[in-house]
């Protein structure tokens, strides 16, 4: 259970369990391991060295990094000072990073060794550069975690107020444009309220939750501020790999995780998966992207634990819907992304907004206290996402009788390939003015690994179609590796309306042919 007097905040979750559990790990990674009464006293000293640098209240914080334990006091030590953690996803580009960076405009950027050269890349052509800390690892152009906390104290501070911007995660746009979802702590005060009644977040003192879905990512962030706010371990992956998720799952008595359908499919795919029991393994939680239903069937097989979907977005801090473990034994609902959880509302509207009945097609949208605040500098995608009071999630779906909702497909194009978002305007942007490419038209299609991969068909310049490997090349250097496009093919020309817009569902028709649904 989550004490809600002594945690009213997310500033509040390491000094309410050093009071009670100082001793206990909070987080482990690799042979390290910090204590709750470590991560309160770290977490004050990185407040008290953030306002010694001239923070205030509403700054933003950045960090460029894999998962890393130290990334816990940074986060509980921005939210400290009032200050709004905005992490950036290190699998993006040096472009996409420097993007970020010039919209969030963070005081301080943390650096993993992993990252320097990107940084400084990113930086290069920003007008007000963030100050360089490099988090761990050594580079001359940054200054020194230590040399930068100094000798700061680790007293406590008054905590911030609910209305405080705490947390900031960028998501891709439909105009290939990152937008910055803002997240209060009002948000997660709704969220932690209800985590301890939805199944997959309620977790046990002292139990080990696994982390390795990365911390740019809501599910990484909200698995590990419900692990610590219930005395949990967290136990951190730097790097996912199926082998080794495996052998932690085993050797660190883990209880609970949170998984992408791609991680499980992986691990499903290791001999050593089903050799031997998951003695401490309570349950497994799934989102990100649709999962296969044999792979669900084959994974429940394998970890032997119980199963729960999640379905949400980061424009509602993670909330939305679940699926329970004993709703997925039910006929017809494996399929589901399950019931709103406790405090939240969902629905089905139509094109003007108005709520629909059981069975009818329609947008999926969500109303509640964890939807965000607002997108960073962008008031009309703001405006037009919340419009109505509800939170429009662009997902095309339907509630059956019973209450289950199901997504039936996307209002918007955007392709879910490994739990990543990817925008097909943002990948036709990058390989528009590749030699030889007349126009293009971004797609996804099913994977059985991955749910979608992007596929680009291209129409080709009159001199000739170029090769796929110079196109994907020519990409790669614009956009992260995940968004580049797996396969190429060549066609004569784009359908379009009358208006000029591209078809897409027409283009993407024939590779789902004969599913259930048009997403993966």
């Amino acid at each position: 259970m989550i004490d809600l007097e002594a945690i009213r905040t997310l500033a509040d979750i390491p000094a309410a369990q050093a009071r009670v559990r100082g001793d206990a790990t909070a987080v482990k990674f690799g042979e390290r391991e910090t204590s709750f009464a470590e991560l309160d006293a770290q977490s004050n000293r990185v407040a008290h060295a953030l306002l010694a640098t001239g923070v205030a209240t509403g700054d933003r914080v950045s960090a460029l990094t894999k998962n890393h334990d130290s990334w816990y006091p940074l986060f509980f030590g921005s939210a400290r000072a009032r200050a709004c953690f905005a992490p950036v996803n290190c699998r993006l580009a040096p472009a996409e990073i420097g993007f970020i960076l010039g919209d969030a405009a963070p005081k301080l950027l943390f650096v993993g060794e992993d990252f320097f050269d990107c940084a400084l890349t990113a930086i290069a052509d920003l007008a007000s550069p963030p100050r360089l800390v490099a988090l761990y690892g050594a580079h001359p152009a940054f200054e020194p975690f230590d040399v930068w906390l100094g000798d700061a104290s680790d007293a406590a501070l008054p905590g911030p107020e609910l209305a405080d911007d705490v947390l900031q995660l960028y998501t891709s746009g439909t105009t290939g444009l990152p937008k910055g979802v803002v997240l209060t702590h009002a948000n997660y005060r709704t969220f932690l309220e209800a985590a301890t009644e939805v199944d997959g977040f309620a977790y046990g003192e002292d139990e080990t939750v696994m982390i390795v879905m990365p911390l740019f990512h809501v599910a990484g962030t909200n698995v590990s501020f419900s692990g610590l706010a219930q005395g949990g371990r967290l136990a951190l992956v730097k790097d996912f790999t199926a082998p080794d998720a495996i052998r932690m799952m085993r050797e660190e008595d883990v209880a609970h995780a949170f998984l992408a359908p791609a991680m499980i499919q992986m691990m499903l795919l290791q001999p050593e998966a089903a050799q031997g029991a998951y003695l401490a393994l309570k349950s497994i939680a799934y989102g990100a992207s649709p999962i296969a239903e044999d792979v669900l069937r084959r994974a429940r097989a394998t970890f032997g634990c119980d199963f729960v979907q999640f379905y949400g977005m980061t424009e509602s801090a993670g909330g939305g819907s679940y699926l329970s473990p004993s709703a997925h034994d039910l006929p017809g609902k494996l399929t589901s992304c399950g019931k709103p959880w406790p405090g939240i509302e969902m629905a089905i509207l139509d094109g003007e907004g108005r709520e629909l009945g059981d069975g009818a097609i329609g947008e999926i949208a969500i109303r509640g206290g964890v939807v965000m605040k607002e997108y960073w500098h962008r008031e009309a995608a703001t405006v037009e996402t919340l419009a109505g009071g509800w939170l429009h999630t662009g997902d095309v779906g339907y509630r059956d009788a019973d209450g289950f909702y199901f997504v039936h497909d996307r209002i918007k194009d955007m392709i879910v390939s490994g739990g990543e978002n990817v925008y097909p305007a943002e990948v036709e942007s990058a390989i528009m003015g590749c030699p030889g490419v007349a126009d293009v038209a971004v797609i996804g299609v099913p994977d059985d690994r991955w749910g979608e991969t992007v596929k680009a068909l291209i129409v080709p310049a009159a001199g000739g179609a170029p090769e796929p490997a110079d196109v994907i090349a020519w990409a790669r250097t614009r956009i992260a590796a995940y968004k580049v496009p797996k396969s190429i093919e060549f066609i004569d020309a784009l359908p379009r309306n009358p208006s000029g817009k591209v078809l897409r569902r027409e283009l993407r028709a024939p590779y789902w042919e004969g599913r259930d649904r048009a997403v993966g």
